[in-house]
């Protein structure tokens, strides 16, 4: 595995059945935000590890995750189970743990996206964006910012300065992230890497004026199409902010305009 994202994701196969795999992991702490790794990094892990007991059907098609405790750099077990086999689909689960504590545990959908029809009717619009080289790099992020978030440095990551204002006390109160995305090395996305981005950017409430960490309960993402070649534009938005908590739902868009993946999340209001 040439580029970092696969190495970051690599997944060991210790133990298969007819019903499932046993896997395990070595978390890569470059992912995170202080000590916590990103959720959407998780998630590529373990759907990887269901690819790989699932290998006629590789992509996920629904991925519903829960987090149940915040992952950390090092080993994790990861547990797959086939509750449902057919030919273009399969349902199946995924736990992953660290030390016995469970991380994140999930049910998906998995398929084979090359094999869809090809035919789309939609009524969904790509965020209005500027171009790449007119958005914010978060590589100028100051250096004490990028160390801590670590995960900032594993993104190409262009933000557009209408909603950026937050990184200098000026949020713009719509509760909008919006940009450009791609793997900084050339790796070119799959289904893996758009389960990452849906949740590669920072919280959407920081254009609301409140930052700070904002710990995932619940994301669902739906992985639409093998995105084209190229940059991604990524839109992140919330509605409503209530009873301490926030949804938070994403768009990817790949270079032909097509809108490649979906997700909601409901997280906690940083604290």
């Amino acid at each position: 595995m040439t580029f970092e994202f696969d190495r970051a994701t690599a997944v060991t196969e210790t133990d298969r059945t007819d019903t499932g795999a046993r896997f395990v992991a070595d978390l890569d702490g470059g992912w995170g935000v202080g000590p916590a790794l990103n959720g959407g990094y998780l998630m590529a892990t373990a759907a990887r590890a269901l690819r790989e007991t699932v290998p006629e059907l590789p992509d996920p098609i629904a991925f519903s995750a829960y987090f149940l405790s915040a992952g950390t750099a090092g080993k994790a077990e990861i547990e797959t189970r086939i509750i449902r086999r057919g030919g273009t689909s399969a349902n199946v689960a995924v736990d992953l743990t660290q030390d016995g504590a469970p991380r994140i545990t999930a049910l998906a959908s998995y398929g084979d996206l090359a094999a869809l029809p090809s035919g789309v009717r939609t009524t969904a619009q790509p965020p209005q964006l500027p171009s790449v080289e007119e958005c914010l790099s978060t590589r100028l992020a100051p250096a004490e910012m990028r160390k801590v978030a670590t995960m900032m440095d594993r993104s190409d990551l262009r933000l557009d300065p209408a909603y950026a204002g937050w990184a200098v006390g000026a949020p713009s109160g719509e509760g909008v992230i919006q940009g450009w995305i791609r793997l900084p090395d050339g790796r070119e996305p799959d289904a893996l890497s758009l389960l990452w981005m849906l949740d590669a950017l920072p919280p959407v409430t920081f254009d609301l004026g409140i930052p700070g960490w904002a710990p995932t309960l619940e994301l669902s993402a739906h992985i639409r199409a093998v995105p084209a070649p190229g940059w991604l534009a990524i839109r992140h938005a919330t509605r409503n902010v209530a009873g301490g908590m926030f949804e938070e739902d994403c768009e990817l868009w790949d270079s032909t305009g097509r809108l490649v993946a979906q997700s909601r999340q409901l997280a906690r209001l940083p604290r």
